[in-house]
């Protein structure tokens, strides 16, 4: 009887820290030791720090290759209208590369612990945006993080592109916050991803979110009482670019 109790405890113990809401560091985690957004060292002090995810933005440049930026500019370049080795060629702001897709997974598959959170970015044609999910998803399934991967996207195509092509299981999620819980459900999404102020003028949204088996993120929240808020509302992932502050918040 003492071993069933003890059992029971842990399981109850373990299931509630399982369901705390979590960390997802914007961009990476960049406030910090002259790292900037999007970069190597971003991701890295993401995974050093524990964070459940470490978000990035994935562009194609013109000559097809993706690459780490959040675009639509890199400097004087227009992202997606510009060569990779001309984007390239322009550092970051801390001095560091502009990253590749395969490097950010190189370095992913280091610490699998820290999912990645890949937002592709909207392209100027349906079929390219498709040509895009099909690329991102096969460098991901080169690097064995299949598991390890969830996405988000602003366009409704991407999010249905991945679900189409994507594994079973995929995880997609959607930004833009016009689609109803119910609705996303419908669409074979696994969460939504939306604004700290979609969510506070819909709150009845989390609560149905997880009626219907869906995350729910919330972006992009670095004030402590919204910060507060969305702990106090049980959401699942808390995207923040002062992920320290959310750890405090939490316990942690």
């Amino acid at each position: 009887m003492k071993k069933f109790l003890t059992l029971a405890l842990c399981l109850v113990a373990s299931t509630a820290v399982f369901a705390q809401t979590q960390v997802i560091a914007h961009r990476g985690f960049h406030a910090t030791q002259n790292s900037v957004r999007n970069s190597l060292s971003a991701l890295k002090h993401a995974q050093d720090l524990g964070a459940y995810g470490s978000e990035c933005d994935i562009n194609e440049t013109k000559d097809g290759v993706l690459i780490v930026v959040h675009g639509p500019m890199h400097g004087e370049y227009r992202v997606q209208e510009t060569d990779f080795a001309t984007l390239r060629a322009k550092a970051l702001e801390n001095g560091e590369v502009l990253p590749t897709l395969d490097e950010y997974l190189e370095q992913a598959a280091k610490n699998t612990r820290t999912k990645l959170i890949i937002e592709i970015k909207d392209h100027n044609t349906p079929s390219r945006e498709t040509r895009v999910v099909k690329n991102i998803l096969a460098a991901v399934k080169k690097y064995k993080l299949v598991d390890d991967v969830e996405y988000i996207a602003f366009r409704q195509h991407v999010c249905d592109e991945l679900v189409k092509y994507g594994p079973k299981g995929i995880k997609v999620a959607y930004l833009n916050g016009t689609l109803t819980p119910e609705y996303c459900k419908d669409l074979g999404y696994t969460g939504i991803d939306y604004n700290i102020g979609v969510m506070q003028k819909n709150p009845q949204w989390i609560k149905q979110c997880k009626d219907l088996g869906l995350i729910v993120n919330v972006w992009t929240v670095n004030d402590p009482e919204q910060i507060k808020w969305c702990i106090d509302q049980k959401v699942d992932y808390i995207t923040t670019d002062n992920p320290l502050e959310v750890n405090r918040q939490l316990g942690k």
